[in-house]
């Protein structure tokens, strides 16, 4: 019986620690950003602001898959008393990243703009990006496109904490 009860608690120990090891390869966390217009869309539109959910799976030797969900709204500039749309969108956001070495990391991920507000319908995005990440703290600089009628593109800084 106290076999059973030493092997029972073993097999316990080797399981909640093979799920903390499962736990620690995931992280998701919030994420505010702010985005720069650039080309014809800073014309139209001023700085944006967002907030949003990202998430983190480490696979292997550095490769990481990485995926968002937010919200990101530019206001609309008034030229010669005409009112430009404000432009306001749901990004969703899946992608690959890479770490480059132990802090420092390059991703690409693309995804659709879902629009709100006055504009409708979606645009096909692409994000490539270099960010950091010390304990749960990310930062990530990036541009970032979306295409439909045109492309709306916007330099940008994101910054969250992943748990």
């Amino acid at each position: 019986m106290k076999n059973k009860i030493t092997l029972l608690l073993i097999m316990l120990l080797a399981g909640s620690m093979a799920s903390y090891a499962q736990l620690k390869r995931f992280s998701i966390g919030p994420y505010v950003e702010t985005g720069v217009p650039i080309g014809d869309f800073a014309d139209v539109n001023n700085a944006g602001w967002g907030v949003g959910l990202n998430a983190d799976i480490k696979l292997v030797a550095g490769f990481g898959v990485t995926g968002s969900i937010g919200y990101m709204r530019f206001g609309g500039k008034t030229i010669n008393n005409f009112e430009f749309p404000t432009v306001a969108a749901v990004p969703v956001r899946v992608g690959l990243k890479y770490k480059l070495i132990s802090i420092l990391y390059v991703k690409a991920e693309a995804g659709a703009a879902n629009y709100t507000g006055d504009l409708d319908g979606s645009a096909f995005l692409f994000a490539p990006g270099v960010g950091i990440r010390v304990l749960g703290l990310d930062v990530q600089a990036k541009w970032e496109g979306w295409f439909k009628d045109g492309t709306r593109s916007f330099f940008g800084l994101k910054a969250g904490y992943n748990f």
